[in-house]
């Protein structure tokens, strides 16, 4: 089991969803969720990135949060009747195991460990959210687009990152021209190739010394959290 949270579950207390867990796979673009939609499914990513986005009332958008393997897409449904507070879109390609939350919260009423986990995981996202924050407000596009590119990499089981200018321009909240100035500098630096929908990651280290502190502090807050 490669997510995780629920890698983390003994085998009796991963008995108890296991039976409604189905594997599904999510294609890149794909809406999860609207603000204000009923949370009805709650996905744990195996494989590819998540986003949640702050949408604004004149259509603009900013990513606010991440979500891969080591978490999970509207798990705080387990616990009562939740509705979105963001957009949740498929960044890349997303295999994950899908649950109801009606059978999640079944679970969660029987089981110690799993209302832990909720707990934990409800927490370090909240902590990614703030911490995204201060980011988007404080740090240049290129650190946060290095940010975004190191935590993508580390979701995924490749060094390909697919995915276009526009939601690149959505996720990091500027405009579309700024996005292709960023990419290209790091192109020429030989940090990656920048391609039509396409990003190659060919020098992970160059990123890590770009980005910013944010990166290693929500990976520091998953870190304490999570098991």
């Amino acid at each position: 089991m490669r997510n995780r949270l629920l890698a983390s579950l003994s085998a009796e207390d991963y008995g108890l969803i296991a039976p409604n867990l189905a594997q599904v796979d999510l294609e890149r673009g794909r809406l999860l969720y609207d603000p204000g939609d009923d949370i009805e499914t709650v996905y744990f990513p195996q494989d590819g990135v998540i986003s949640l986005m702050t949408l604004m009332e004149n259509g603009a958008a900013i990513e606010s949060a991440t979500i891969g393997r080591e978490g999970a897409l509207g798990l705080m449904a387990a616990v009562a009747p939740r509705q979105s507070l963001s957009r949740a879109i498929v960044q890349t390609p997303v295999r994950a195991a899908r649950i109801s939350a009606a059978a999640l919260h079944d679970a969660w009423e029987k089981c110690p460990a799993i209302r832990r986990l909720v707990d934990r995981h409800n927490e370090a996202l909240f902590g990614h959210a703030i911490q995204s924050v201060a980011c988007n407000a404080l740090h240049s596009v290129e650190a946060r687009f290095c940010r975004w590119l190191l935590s993508c990499h580390d979701r995924i089981t490749n060094d390909t990152v697919a995915l276009t200018q526009e939601f690149l321009a959505d996720m990091l909240g500027v405009q579309r021209t700024t996005v292709t100035a960023v990419a290209r500098g790091l192109q020429d630096r030989g940090v990656i190739r920048y391609r039509r929908g396409v990003v190659d990651i060919l020098d992970r280290s160059v990123l890590e010394s770009l980005t910013c502190e944010c990166y290693s502090a929500i990976n520091r807050t998953y870190e304490r959290l999570l098991p």
